[in-house]
């Protein structure tokens, strides 16, 4: 599959290269100045299954596109790619903003990130996922032998066994989590990630699993 993903910093670079080395995709990085030394270096590392070039021409070249910028670079990012019509989006973002109570979230009780990026995104199908853990565990989600979960939500029902196929080539166990309005809670659930990691001393290094009896 040819996969663009837009931006090339801790979650686009470790998703790109997880999608290149462990199942042969071909990644386009879509960013602002392709010729940028970070965003090359990490091309020159992936060989001949990544390129650096606009976000507009790796939308075009794309079966999937992959939205990993910072939540306040979104709007314009999606912007950037141009015609987005029948385009398969995968929304990694998180709105997250500061508060009074330190870092939170922007929007989420009666709208989510995920639902506005499909508002700008017209005519493509957005699904919310690959957002509710940290880039390391993207780079690798089994812990022990146990995937850990990742989420997956979308109204495009006839796309969505084809978006839930590439998080499962990353090695995670992928699930559907419903229509995309349900990105608010998967949103939510990001912040609770980050609270436990950051703020209540599990650090990074773990994440959520599915377990069934």
């Amino acid at each position: 599959m040819k996969i663009a993903i837009i931006g090339a910093g801790n979650v686009g670079g470790t998703l790109g290269t997880a999608w290149a080395q462990k199942a042969g995709h071909e990644i386009f990085f879509g960013v602002r100045d392709p010729a940028a030394e970070k965003t090359q270096a990490l091309v020159r590392k992936l060989g001949g299954k990544a390129r650096a070039v606009a976000p507009a021409e790796a939308a075009a070249a794309a079966d999937f596109i992959v939205l990993t910028t910072p939540w306040p670079a979104a709007e314009a990012a999606i912007r950037s790619m141009g015609n987005l019509n029948g385009k398969i989006i995968l929304d990694a973002t998180n709105p997250l903003a500061m508060g009074p109570d330190g870092l939170g979230l922007e929007i989420g009780h009666s709208i989510s990130a995920g639902e506005k990026v499909q508002g700008w995104a017209k005519g493509a199908s957005v699904f919310k996922t690959l957002n509710t853990t940290g880039f390391g565990n993207m780079a690798n989600p089994v812990f022990n032998g146990v995937k850990s979960v990742m989420f997956v939500a979308g109204d495009d029902a006839a796309n969505k066994p084809k978006v839930m196929a590439l998080v499962g080539d990353l090695g995670f166990d992928a699930v559907d989590a419903g229509p995309l309005r349900n990105a608010r809670l998967l949103e939510a659930h990001a912040m609770l990630w980050i609270e436990l990691a950051l703020k209540r001393g599990l650090g990074r290094d773990w994440a959520f699993a599915r377990v069934k009896r």
